[in-house]
């Protein structure tokens, strides 16, 4: 099933409910989904090398608190952040700004930013090991075979 957008994320606790979770695409309802967000977003940075290493690093340690806890959903949305951490360090790496498009509407050269698609590295190795952990990918099977 998609990410449902329509639930009232501002007064919804998912650790509470997580059969109203829904898993969705990449890293949809990643700035939503409470008490997730609070707890994973003041650690999501990329701005250097070193920076994105200490950020993936908590979030990666977040990730396993989250399995300790048998909390799939915590598990999903650290996964998201990571993977956010990613694409939008590849964005900063080819455009500056992170800004894809001219105001008109047309897309801007493409620049390479050695510093930004170092930092977008770190998080293509977590991402690409946590889709590959196969109690991870149990879990979220499970967890879509019970609530969708």
């Amino acid at each position: 099933m998609p990410f449902d957008y329509e639930l009232d994320y501002k007064e919804l606790d998912l650790r509470q409910h997580p059969e109203l979770y829904r898993v969705g695409k990449g890293e949809q309802g990643v700035l939503l989904v409470e008490p997730y967000k609070s707890e994973i977003l003041p650690y999501w940075r990329f701005k250097t090398p070193e920076i994105a290493e200490e950020s993936a690093d908590k979030i990666s340690e977040l990730f396993e608190e989250y399995r300790k806890d048998d909390d799939f959903v915590g598990m999903d949305m650290a996964r998201k952040f990571i993977q956010m951490g990613y694409t939008r360090a590849r964005r900063y790496t080819n455009y500056k700004g992170g800004r894809k498009y001219n105001e008109d509407g047309t897309v801007k050269p493409r620049q390479e930013d050695p510093e930004k698609a170092a930092s977008a590295a770190i998080f293509k190795e977590r991402w690409d090991a946590i889709r590959a952990d196969e109690d991870y990918l149990r879990r979220k099977k499970e967890h879509q075979r019970k609530y969708g």
